[in-house]
């Protein structure tokens, strides 16, 4: 079985929102469009609390893209954005939600920043989703969504960790590209046996 995985298609990503990724609501009639050709469609949606310890808001001094050691490694601080409960972390209007037999929030614990679906950021505590995957005996995946050197990427490359097969629609994904992390998020995702199509 094959699932289509839409991560992070959310008001704050697009164009207006607190951590716009450029062109990010291009994406979602595509997305929309593809839907149909799956057994199953999982949504992920960053749900921060506020006063989220990756928000550059948290830490004096500091301002949004600038990069801090955390006790699970490098974080990068970002703007407010994807307030539980908030317009921001709502998920694109034009986004078919209806279609969606999952949807698995990260981003909840306050003192660590997740952006795998699979995983928080210290590499190791699940989010709950390969059980949900495994249990339904899906082994194929098709990523799509916001962004792509960051949530996708990471979503991606643990995926294909975990032995699943996995293809990552670049047309139906869009990046924020901070110094040249499109490139690195690709070099590293084909070296997980990622398909990038």
């Amino acid at each position: 079985m094959e699932a289509l995985i839409v991560i992070d298609v959310q008001n704050d990503f697009c164009p207006g929102g607190a951590l716009a990724v450029t062109g990010g609501d291009e994406i979602v009639p595509g997305i929309n469009a593809l839907m149909d050709d799956f057994q199953a469609v999982i949504l992920t949606q960053d749900w921060h609390p506020a006063g989220h310890s990756s928000f550059a808001s948290e830490h004096p001094g500091k301002t949004p893209l600038e990069m801090i050691d955390m006790p699970y490694g490098p974080q990068v601080l970002w703007p407010d954005h994807c307030i539980q409960g908030s317009d921001g972390a709502a998920f694109h209007e034009g986004l078919d939600t209806t279609r969606a037999d999952l949807i698995i929030r990260k981003g909840y614990n306050r003192a660590i920043d997740s952006y795998s679906a699979f995983f928080e950021n210290d590499h190791e505590t699940p989010t709950g989703l390969e059980g949900y995957l495994r249990t339904r005996g899906i082994d194929r995946l098709t990523m799509a969504g916001l962004a792509t050197d960051f949530c996708v990427n990471y979503s991606a490359v643990d995926a294909a960790k975990l032995g699943f097969q996995v293809t990552v629609r670049q047309d139906l994904c869009r990046a924020i590209d901070l110094g040249g992390s499109l490139k690195a998020a690709q070099d590293g995702m084909r070296g997980a046996g990622v398909a990038l199509a």
